[in-house]
C-alpha cells in the first residue's frame, strides 16, 4: 500500500471512531438539541469518510473498514463512564470533544508529515470541516460546563 493510501486510511479509521461514538451518543442522550447536533455531525463524518475513501480508491487501494485500537478502547471506556454516575449528556459531549481532538490532531499531523503535495492538498481541503466540528463540540462542552 502506498504511503498516501496508508495515511488516508488512518484518517478514515479515526473518523470512523468518531462516527460510531456519535451514533451511540445520539441514541442515548436525552436533550433533543443534542440529538439534532449529533445527527448533523454523524452526517459530516459520513461525508468525510466517503471523501477520504474515494481518495484511497483513486490511489488504487481499498479503503479501510476498520477502527483504530485506541478508538475502540476509548469508545468502550467512554460508554462505561457515561453509564456510571452523574453527568449524563455532558459526559457524552466531553468524550465526543476528545474524539474531535484526536481527529483534528491526526489531520494536522498528517498535513505536516505529507511529503506528497497532492496528499497534503486533500488533507488540507478537509481540515476546515474537521476544525468546525471540533469547535462545535469544544464550545458545547464549555457551555454545558458553565
Amino acid at each position: 500500500m502506498t504511503q498516501a493510501a496508508t495515511t488516508l486510511n488512518a484518517l478514515v479509521q479515526t473518523a470512523r471512531d468518531g462516527l460510531d461514538f456519535y451514533t451511540e451518543a445520539a441514541a442515548r442522550v436525552r436533550n433533543p438539541q443534542l440529538k439534532i447536533l449529533f445527527r448533523a455531525l454523524i452526517d459530516a463524518k459520513h461525508q468525510l469518510i466517503s471523501a477520504l475513501s474515494e481518495e484511497v480508491r483513486v490511489r488504487g487501494e481499498a479503503p479501510s473498514r476498520e477502527h483504530t485500537l485506541a478508538g475502540n478502547l476509548r469508545q468502550l471506556y467512554a460508554g462505561l463512564r457515561a453509564h456510571l454516575g452523574d453527568g449524563g449528556d455532558y459526559r457524552y459531549v466531553a468524550e465526543l470533544e476528545r474524539a474531535e481532538d484526536r481527529l483534528l490532531a491526526a489531520f494536522e499531523q498528517a498535513a505536516r508529515d505529507a511529503d506528497d503535495a497532492a496528499l497534503r492538498r486533500v488533507i488540507e481541503a478537509h481540515l476546515p470541516r474537521v476544525r468546525r466540528c471540533h469547535e462545535q463540540m469544544r464550545n458545547l462542552k464549555l457551555a454545558l460546563a458553565a
